[in-house]
C-alpha cells in the first residue's frame, strides 16, 4: 500500500511540474537529493562500521558477556516467564546493549533472533506471547546512551556541535523506556486482577 503512495505523489508531483513550467526545479531537487542521500550513506557506513567494530570487539573481549550477566537480575524482571537460560535471553540482551549503544543496525539481528526463540516458547502460536510484547515495547523505546546515528546525521549536516544531542536523547530514551515498561507492567496487573 505505501509504495502505491509514493508513486502517487511521485506521479502527481512530476504532473504539477510539468504543468507549471518547473520541471527543471524537480530534475535539480532530484539530483541534489540523490547527491545528499549517497553522502549520507558513505557517512553512515564508516559509523556503521566503527561502532559494529567495537562491538566485536567487545564480544571478543567478554565485554557483552559480562554486560549481559550484570542485566540478567532486570531481565528476569522484564521477562518473568522466559527460563534465565535460554537463547532468548542472550539474544534479548546483545539487543539491549546494542540499543544501549546506539547501534540500531547491529541490535536488529539479535532483536529477530529473540523474537524467533520467543516464538518457540509461546504457547498460542498465532498471538504474541507477555514476553513478545513487552521485548517489543522495550527495544521500540530503545534507551540509548549514544545516539550515534543522530550523531552521524548532524554530523554530515555540518552541524556545528552534532554531539549536542547525546543530553536530551538520554533523557528522551530514558523516559520513552520507563513509560513503555510501565504501561506493560500495569496491563499486566490488571489482567491478574480480572482472573481472580
Amino acid at each position: 500500500m505505501l509504495n502505491y503512495l509514493w508513486v502517487g505523489m511521485i506521479f502527481i508531483g512530476i504532473l504539477t511540474a510539468a504543468f507549471t513550467g518547473q520541471m527543471e526545479a524537480v530534475t535539480n531537487g532530484a539530483i541534489d537529493s540523490a547527491k545528499e542521500a549517497v553522502n549520507t550513506i558513505i557517512i553512515m557506513v564508516g559509523v556503521l562500521s566503527m561502532w559494529t567494530g567495537l562491538m566485536k570487539i567487545a564480544e571478543k573481549s567478554g565485554l557483552t558477556e559480562y554486560l549481559s550477566d550484570k542485566l540478567k537480575p532486570f531481565l528476569r524482571f522484564l521477562f518473568p516467564d522466559v527460563p534465565p537460560n535460554h537463547k532468548a535471553m542472550k539474544y534479548i540482551a546483545a539487543n539491549v546493549i546494542a540499543n544501549v549503544l546506539g547501534l540500531g543496525w547491529a541490535a536488529t539481528p539479535a532483536g529477530l533472533l529473540a523474537m524467533k526463540e520467543l516464538q518457540k516458547l509461546n504457547p498460542e502460536k498465532d498471538r504474541a506471547s507477555r514476553a513478545m510484547c513487552m521485548f517489543m515495547v522495550f527495544n521500540m523505546s530503545s534507551l540509548q546512551l549514544v545516539s550515534v546515528n543522530i550523531i552521524a546525521y548532524r554530523s554530515s549536516f555540518n552541524s556545528a556541535n552534532p554531539s549536542e544531542i547525546i543530553g536530551p536523547g538520554l533523557f528522551a530514551t530514558f523516559v520513552s523506556t520507563a513509560a513503555g515498561i510501565a504501561v506493560i507492567k500495569i496491563i499486566e496487573m490488571r489482567r491478574r486482577k480480572c482472573r481472580f
